[in-house]
């Protein structure tokens, strides 16, 4: 099913496309936030604040969800400001994320050597219909960049695991330590400033609001990819919600319905 929000919106002038990676084309990741929530929720509660362990639960998602998109190292900004709020001494935020990656690495690990060792198809762990899109993009002639809020080293192997680095010609970014000189927003604003680019024709996909509104914001054409994880055959309402909040001018489950949506979006039937 495909949700167009803002009717007669096309994106027929597009020379360039964004897709956020994880969520959006990956689902190796999938579940991060039931790893990264309840960390962050023990590191609250040991601070005996007084609040339940429910009260610091929705504090800790409504930021975390806030800030999905961005890089990690904004989580763990946050989470360190809590802590400090509270009257604790917060380690540095490198520390934090360097927590949450080695328990996230745990859940997803039998993921990664799966792919690595050939026992299950890249498709296994790709949003359903996401290479077909890709392939129909790649035909168009359009230029593509894959961003993430995940540390670039990881999200580059993921993607290479997952077979869909080569579609990328405009290249593969993630997050760095240094996370202020990387975002998407610096991107969209490098490739405008390189004159490759006007605003009106971007094309962006992305699960999280951070690269919706980054798009919408230069004037492009957003696709919100609101898919439910892992499955990945309906609508997360909450994504809904959050991508149609910032502009998103259509909605997807998945890319399974890639050819009706290639029509909706450049309005010529292919």
């Amino acid at each position: 099913m495909i949700e167009q929000l803002r009717p007669g919106v096309s994106a027929k002038n597009a020379r360039l496309v964004l897709f956020d990676f994880d969520g959006t084309i990956s689902v190796i990741r999938s579940g991060w936030m039931d790893v990264m929530v309840p960390m962050m929720v023990g590191i609250l509660a040991d601070l005996k604040s007084g609040e339940s362990e429910e009260e610091l639960r929705g504090i800790v998602e409504e930021f975390v969800g806030r800030l999905t998109g961005k890089q990690t190292m904004y989580q763990m900004v946050e989470l360190a400001e809590h802590v400090e709020a509270r009257g604790g001494t917060p380690l540095d935020p490198l520390e934090y994320k360097k927590m949450y990656l080695d328990l996230l690495h745990v859940k997803i690990r039998h993921r990664l050597d799966e792919l690595e060792s050939g026992q299950a198809p890249p498709e296994k762990y790709l949003v359903p219909g996401a290479r077909k899109l890709l392939e129909s993009l790649k035909a168009r002639g359009l230029k593509m960049y894959l961003a993430s809020g995940t540390d670039q080293i990881y999200m580059r192997k993921e993607a290479r695991l997952l077979d869909v680095d080569r579609y990328f010609d405009g290249g593969v970014f993630g997050a760095l330590d240094d996370y202020k000189s990387f975002s998407k927003k610096i991107l969209i604003q490098q490739v405008i400033a390189k004159a490759e680019c006007k605003g009106d024709q971007f094309l962006g996909f992305g699960d999280g609001y951070v690269e919706i509104e980054n798009v919408k914001e230069v004037g492009g054409v957003a696709v919100g990819v609101a898919t439910a994880e892992p499955e990945c055959r309906t609508v997360d309402e909450w994504k809904r919600t959050r991508l149609a909040s910032v502009g998103a001018d259509f909605i997807i489950p998945n890319f399974l319905n890639h050819g009706e949506l290639m029509a909706a979006l450049f309005q010529n039937g292919q």
